[in-house]
């Protein structure tokens, strides 16, 4: 620039206007690069524009004397040899590089295309007249950084004026370091700024940090952040720029400064095998069901897929099954991936458990005891003080919640749905291992045998709506003092028995292993409602041969029993016919020894659905006829209906259309006046696929759709009937020529019982493909 000035004296006037028409190009293409100038020629202008009209000045010697300091740039227009900015004493900010600090990008970053879309979404929603703060929570292992510094680099054009990183030490593993303060991150930051000078204390470093970066455009990334006081003195006062806050705990503090906060969860899973493949190579290719399990394994976090990955690297003939293997055989598969000898998942997670309150700390702890992978305040309630609660004692929900949120702000537990809660699977096995290490042996067999409590309670609730007629005399006294958790409705009722299947089942197993022999056969039965709506047919039948086991050693002939009919329709449910009428013969007898006529007629109903099943149709109406007696005989009406309606598909398969709507009908307006909602719908189902069948089709489509309504809400929900009910809407469609209404209505029946009832799914398959 110093060949523009100054212009030659003798060159005409024209020649001297583009000299500094090219001067003044050159500074403002300096500006827009460098801060320093910018300021320079914006406050030497302003200066310029202010001052008065003044005469032409003698000629001097441009000579600043005394104590006068010339405050920053100026240009002096005479008797110069070159142009020259002068700064204040100390100020060298003009002459420092952009600071550029973000740390470089992870070559083994993959995906993240959701979040990157989700923070440019939060960045846009920001009001403009507001700093903009965003907050990236998660695990340890995560890849906060390095989802933030990715997409920091992939906007590098939208600051200008530089990019400011400092990792703050929330979690450091040693203790002389971290977490760092702020005022020694600030200090830093006015150094790259160029400040002259850094004020010793930390509201003067804040003022002056919020001064330097006034108007700037600037993006500032704090790494691995503590606490929202940590992270307040360092936020820019400034609507222009973008700070950025990365942490496992949800700093739910920094809304109140505007904040928004992005939870970070674990990478999708084809996403996870790719990065597996860095290490792996063609093995994973090779092996793509072993890699999905060890990416699932590893929590589909991006470091501990990534450690499984350098395991495959470093030990190049080791195939993907066998890593599958060693991390579903540890009790803890974490465990077994390292970085030179260091389980880096359980140190991670170790620090985030030291720094809870303790009464959030105890939670965990027992939480970790727990066989289930679904929690609500109820539930947590009733175990937090091992079950030593007077009958009849409030529960108080409002403190377990103050502890619960503790662990939702660390990011060790994850809310799933309005109070309800859940561990990771890596976070899990470390709450287990917290749990038995730091509580007594009697402590655990309280809080387990509360568990079982609340179970029993509220599956007791969840029956009593969904399938009053099936409680059994004994279910009727209170079984326990621990309070249910609530279920407003059949909805309700359907959702927890569907959320908590898994610790239910565990409680089963409990009760069978630790000698709770009437609880275990109990809570078999009074899950009824989940087997018959959800058909999860391997736990059906586990949960029925435990409780068969456990009812006979308790003593209980009728506990006996009644495993026995259910058991059986469990095993038939499940193809298991052989198994199922030796259950059903078991049942029978037992119940002619008791004189337990309705449990004889159950018995017999059961081992006629088997013959109707293997097409054995005049012994499936001979059961089925002397079932239907004995139930007349004890009125019992429910019963009645019931068994019509398995004489109404005998009918059917016999192809006696007539006799099969006649059962049919009758069972249906029996069901209807005893307000047996779900029971009335199955039989409404099928009496609309038989005057389907019988050339009616208008009544009979109508009421198959009036019971796919019922299927789909309230309290005859079932997916498995859905699925039944939209096949033979299909049949219908099919039947008249609709291939395109046959074709969707197949593909939704599908869908539906592939999750419930898989051969029924491939027979539906079938008869989509032959349209």
């Amino acid at each position: 620039m110093s060949g523009l000035w100054p212009p030659d004296e003798n060159a005409p006037p024209e020649r001297t206007r583009t000299a500094l028409r090219r001067l003044a190009r050159e500074l403002d293409d300096l500006a827009t690069r460098d801060v320093g100038t910018r300021r320079a020629v914006a406050s030497w202008l302003r200066r310029r524009g202010a001052a008065p009209p003044q005469p032409p000045p003698a000629p001097t010697a441009n000579v600043v004397g005394g104590s006068s300091v010339i405050h920053g740039p100026s240009v002096q227009a005479r008797d110069i040899h070159g142009l020259h900015f002068h700064l204040q004493p100390g100020s060298d900010r003009a002459r420092l590089p952009v600071p550029r600090q973000l740390p470089p990008v992870t070559a083994q970053f993959v995906d993240r295309e959701g979040d990157r879309r989700v923070l440019d979404t939060l960045r846009s929603q920001r009001p403009a007249h507001a700093p903009q703060v965003l907050v990236v929570s998660g695990l340890p292992g995560v890849g906060k950084t390095a989802l933030v510094t990715h997409w920091l680099h992939g906007h590098a054009s939208d600051f200008p004026d530089g990019t400011l990183y400092a990792d703050l030490g929330g979690h450091s593993v040693d203790d002389d370091f971290g977490p760092v303060s702020s005022a020694t991150v600030l200090e830093r930051f006015l150094i790259a700024l160029g400040a002259p000078s850094v004020p010793s204390d930390i509201a003067g470093r804040s003022a002056l940090w919020r001064s330097l970066t006034a108007g700037l455009r600037m993006a500032v990334l704090l790494d691995n952040a503590f606490t929202a006081a940590q992270v307040r003195p360092l936020l820019p006062g400034t609507p222009t720029g973008l700070t950025v806050v990365t942490s496992r705990s949800n700093l739910t503090g920094l809304r109140v400064d505007g904040a928004s906060v992005h939870r970070l969860e674990g990478l999708p899973a084809e996403s996870a095998v790719e990065l597996l493949a860095v290490g792996g190579g063609a093995r994973v290719t090779r092996e793509p069901a072993a890699a999905h399990e060890v990416v699932n394994l590893c929590g589909r976090l991006p470091l501990t897929v990534c450690l499984a990955s350098a395991q495959l690297a470093v030990r190049p003939h080791r195939s993907v099954s066998t890593l599958a293997e060693t991390l579903s055989a540890a009790r803890d598969a974490v465990d077994t991936l390292r970085i030179e000898g260091h389980t880096v998942m359980r140190t991670a997670l170790d620090l985030s458990y030291d720094l809870l309150p303790e009464e959030s700390a105890a939670l965990y702890r027992t939480m970790g005891l727990l066989p289930t992978d679904h929690y609500d305040l109820y539930l947590l309630a009733a175990v937090a003080d091992g079950g030593h609660r007077a009958p009849g004692a409030a529960v108080d929900t409002a403190a377990i919640d103050i502890a619960v949120q503790a662990l939702l702000e660390a990011n060790l537990l994850e809310e799933i749905g309005a109070g309800s809660y859940r561990f990771h699977d890596l976070v899990q096995p470390h709450a287990r291992r917290r749990g038995e290490a730091e509580e007594d042996q009697d402590r655990h067999g309280r809080v387990l045998h509360a568990f079982v409590d609340w179970c029993l309670a509220t599956a007791a609730v969840a029956e009593s709506i969904l399938a009053p007629s099936h409680r059994m005399a004994e279910h009727g006294v209170a079984v326990t003092a621990v309070a249910p958790t609530p279920l407003a409705g059949p909805e309700t009722a359907l959702a927890w028995l569907d959320t908590h299947r898994n610790g239910l089942m565990s409680a089963v197993r409990h009760c069978a292993w630790t000698g709770l022999d009437t609880s275990c056969w109990r809570l078999a039965d009074l899950i009824w409602p989940l087997f018959l709506r959800f058909r999860p047919t391997d736990m059906w039948i586990e949960a029925h041969q435990l409780g068969l086991e456990a009812a006979r050693r308790s003593g209980s002939r009728a506990g006996e029993g009644r495993m026995l009919t259910s058991g059986a329709i469990g095993l038939r449910a499940a193809g298991r016919y052989t198994e199922a009428a030796d259950w059903y013969r078991q049942a029978w007898e037992l119940a002619r020894s008791e004189g337990d006529v309705r449990q004889e007629a159950q018995a017999l109903n059961g081992l006629g659905h088997l013959d109707l099943l293997t097409h054995r149709l005049d012994e499936a109406r001979e059961h089925f006829e002397s079932a239907l007696r004995l139930r007349e005989s004890i009125g019992y009406r429910r019963g009645v209906a019931l068994t019509r309606r398995r004489l109404g598909e005998t009918a059917l398969a016999r192809g006696d259309l007539h006799t099969a709507v006649r059962h049919l009908s009758e069972a249906q307006a029996e069901l209807e006046s005893l307000e047996e909602r779900y029971e009335a719908a199955r039989v409404q189902a099928l009496l609309g696929h038989v005057l389907e069948r019988s050339g009616e089709r208008e009544a009979g489509e109508r009421h198959l759709r009036e019971a796919l309504v019922s299927f789909r809400a309230g309290s005859a929900r079932s997916a498995h009937w859905e699925g039944r009910t939209l096949a033979w809407l299909a049949e219908a469609a099919e039947a008249q020529g609709d291939t395109a209404g046959a074709a969707a209505h197949y593909e939704a029946a599908r869908d539906l019982l592939r999750r419930v009832s898989p051969d029924q799914a491939e027979r539906v398959d079938r008869r989509l493909r032959q349209l």
